[in-house]
């Protein structure tokens, strides 16, 4: 994934970035009991906010408490138990690591070595959930093959990554599962491709690699091309998918307090486009352009 999702800190409750940071500590030992330890490196965000959504939609308690662990092996911290909820997340994070590096290999910018630290993670999690890899394996490759057309689509360009985490919501939830659940992830998906696009438009344009933006709008720069008569277009795309989100958000039962849900769909997503439309990174900071699966890899 790319670790775009982030909460708006500022109008964050302590409760919920205490739960938060706790959902992260749980989705990384999701992933070293799936997949194992190294497949760690990978962990995002975007997959942290997948586990806190799902959680709450499914119903499923999250018991958290003080723990250690080889990065926090001095002092204790509140992480959250692993479940199979939490396992198939952990999976799924690798997949996708292991995947977006193999086409990074493909695409002659390296990977080989980066891509051995998911190697057995990518084999343990294809074997344990042979369903959610072929869901990823399956809309990347359809994924491909549009970006080799340059297709002069946003929709088409966008519909694999989305379809990902529609189709993975659709699989971890179950008969909780709904067309308002799989309308939002599809859109919170959406989301995620375009605005790490947007964020690459300059690093693209320089490398003369696909970017669905500058295949519809050939701007020179991402800057000139907010500031043309198609920026208005540009932020109308994003608003519609806010409102998307909002409309499905409204209409799905979740089982706990979903403030901090509310947090990252409403605040958090409209605060990280901004960002990075006004060319800062996810937290509004300056930044050099992106190496390796996310800008939260740590």
């Amino acid at each position: 994934m790319f670790g775009y999702i982030r909460t708006d800190t500022p109008r964050l409750y302590i409760k919920d970035d205490i739960l938060y940071r706790a959902m992260y500590c749980g989705v990384c030992k999701g992933i070293a009991k799936v997949c194992g330890h190294t497949a760690r490196f990978g962990l995002s965000y975007d997959l942290t906010f997948l586990s806190v959504l799902l959680h709450n939609i499914a119903g499923q308690d999250v018991k958290i408490e003080k723990q250690h662990c080889l990065t926090h092996c001095i002092r204790s911290r509140q992480m959250a138990e692993v479940d199979e909820l939490t396992m198939q997340i952990g999976a799924l994070n690798t997949l996708l690591a292991y995947y977006k590096f193999t086409d990074d290999i493909e695409d002659g910018d390296g990977g080989r070595a980066k891509r051995l630290f998911f190697k057995k993670g990518f084999k343990r999690a294809k074997k344990k959930y042979p369903e959610i890899e072929k869901i990823v394996r399956e809309n990347l490759a359809m994924q491909r093959e549009r970006e080799r057309a340059k297709v002069e689509s946003l929709d088409l360009a966008s519909d694999a990554t989305a379809s990902i985490i529609a189709q993975f919501s659709d699989y971890a939830l179950g008969d909780k599962a709904t067309e308002y659940t799989r309308n939002l992830c599809y859109a919170v998906g959406k989301w995620i491709y375009l605005i790490d696009a947007l964020d690459d438009y300059d690093k693209d344009k320089k490398k003369g690699a696909y970017n669905p933006f500058i295949a519809v709008y050939g701007a020179p720069c991402r800057e000139k091309l907010l500031k043309s008569e198609f920026g208005e277009e540009v932020r109308y795309i994003f608003h519609s998918l806010f409102f998307d989100i909002r409309e499905n958000l409204s209409k799905i039962t979740f089982h706990f307090n979903r403030d901090l849900s509310d947090n990252i769909l409403l605040l958090g997503l409209p605060k990280t486009t901004e960002n990075i439309m006004q060319g800062l990174g996810c937290n509004g900071r300056c930044k050099k352009d992106k190496s390796s699966l996310s800008a939260d890899n740590k």
